[in-house]
């Protein structure tokens, strides 16, 4: 008989795990791209080849120069009305959704390999909310997802919220009871959790009464790269700049597309050139629209943002960082200071400030009474981000999780509490 083991996935905006239960009752994060448990969401389609690439690959090739279609940041697609559109990629038509189940599949192909068994029963991770303020779009989210699962070769899903799995993770840790708020801050979403935990709860199958509250809003580390891109890169492409009759500004439609990961591939469709000469004929400043043409017709659009993203992190343990982008007739030099970063994403930071003051409410509960703050992805590396969120809690112990496999360990002790061990 083939032994089948449950495993958790946790297919990020930016990153994803996958994950298994050892026999000794530890949880597993398996290499995915050679020793790195982390498998970057990020598909590459050469042009010249029939072989896909994924992860770090995948960017690999679009920064050697290779022809081809990168495509990033899936996760966002689901429950949005982009689900619904088709995408032309080496003169074929995709569905958003075949495309997340070649990455889905290869994850399951490569954590089989590490884990050196099938894997057909999968904990999903998903965020509380996938879309805000919409909860036929949310459950159609899941659904979507659940559906491109079983496409892949699962034959049993199941979902866990990522908060809630990143708080299995934490109470493997704890040695008494702790009331945790559980802050997962991804790359598409933020979401939130508070749970009762203690090494006695440990064992228990039902955590029902455990969970107090769940919390979460889709703002995330994409939504920092678009807005400081706006903030200070767009305006050298003419974003911000006024019309030729100077009553009006420019149309923002190509900046908006172009700063966002999963949207820049849009740009590059051939009806998209005609519209950019318009733009360019209607700008006061045409030069700057050549500008914003050329990294379009040169197909640029990820290598730009994947600066902005450079920037941001960057700016996580410097002042000043200087943006420099290569083009064909100039390079582009950009200082990006910390407090540039700050003015961009402020208002959203407050967005998810208020996402997780109301999950207080929910709970119940005052500030005071949270014992511990676990801090789990990759826009918990923020400093600013980090700061404004854990003020709301003085009293308590700031404690950092894993910034990548936190939640995908928790699938995994999630995965065997719902189907039982390997």
């Amino acid at each position: 008989m083939t032994l089948q083991t449950p495993c958790g996935i946790d297919f990020g905006t930016s990153n994803s795990t996958a994950s298994i239960l050892d026999r000794d009752g530890s949880a597993r994060l398996l290499p995915l791209e050679g020793d790195s448990v982390v498998l970057p969401s990020t598909i590459f389609f050469p042009f010249e080849e029939r072989h896909v690439r994924f992860g770090r690959a995948a960017v690999g090739a679009y920064v050697e120069g290779i022809e081809g279609r990168l495509m990033r940041a899936l996760k966002s697609v689901l429950g949005s009305s982009t689900m619904a559109e088709k995408t032309t990629i080496r003169a074929q038509r995709w569905t958003f959704s075949e495309i997340i189940g070649l990455y889905l599949g290869q994850v399951k192909h490569r954590a089989e390999q590490a884990a050196e068994r099938p894997l057909d029963t999968v904990v999903l991770g998903r965020p509380v909310r996938f879309v805000d303020d919409n909860e036929a779009a949310d459950r159609r989210a899941e659904g979507e997802l659940e559906a491109i699962a079983r496409a892949a070769g699962f034959a049993s899903v199941a979902f866990q919220f990522e908060p809630i799995a990143a708080a299995l993770d934490y109470e493997r840790s704890v040695s008494r009871e702790e009331l945790a708020m559980i802050v997962d801050l991804g790359g598409g979403t933020s979401d939130f959790a508070i749970v009762r935990v203690s090494p006695e709860r440990r064992s228990s199958t039902d955590r029902r009464d455990d969970i107090l509250a769940s919390a979460g809003i889709h703002i995330g580390g994409t939504d920092f790269d678009r807005l400081l891109s706006l903030r200070k890169l767009m305006p050298a492409f003419g974003y911000g700049t006024l019309a030729r009759d100077r009553r009006r500004d420019l149309p923002n439609w190509a900046y908006f597309e172009l700063a966002t990961w999963h949207r820049i591939n849009f740009l590059y469709a051939p009806q998209v050139d005609t519209r950019l000469r318009e733009l360019r004929q209607d700008a006061d400043r045409p030069e700057l629209v050549e500008r914003l043409i050329a990294v379009i017709a040169e197909r640029q659009g990820h290598a730009l943002a994947s600066a902005v993203e450079e920037a941001k992190i960057m700016l996580s343990a410097e002042d000043l960082h200087r943006l420099h982008f290569p083009m064909r007739d100039e390079d582009l030099d950009i200082d990006v200071a910390r407090e540039d970063l700050i003015a961009a994403i402020e208002q959203s930071v407050g967005g998810i400030e208020g996402a997780l003051g109301g999950c207080l409410t929910q709970a119940g509960v005052p500030a005071k009474a949270i014992s511990s703050v676990f801090l789990t992805g990759g826009s918990a590396s923020v400093p600013f981000v980090r700061e404004r969120l854990t003020r709301l809690f003085p009293q308590a112990e700031v404690v950092q999780g894993d910034v990548f496999g936190s939640v995908g360990a928790g699938l995994a002790l999630d995965a065997a509490r719902k189907y039982g061990p390997a």
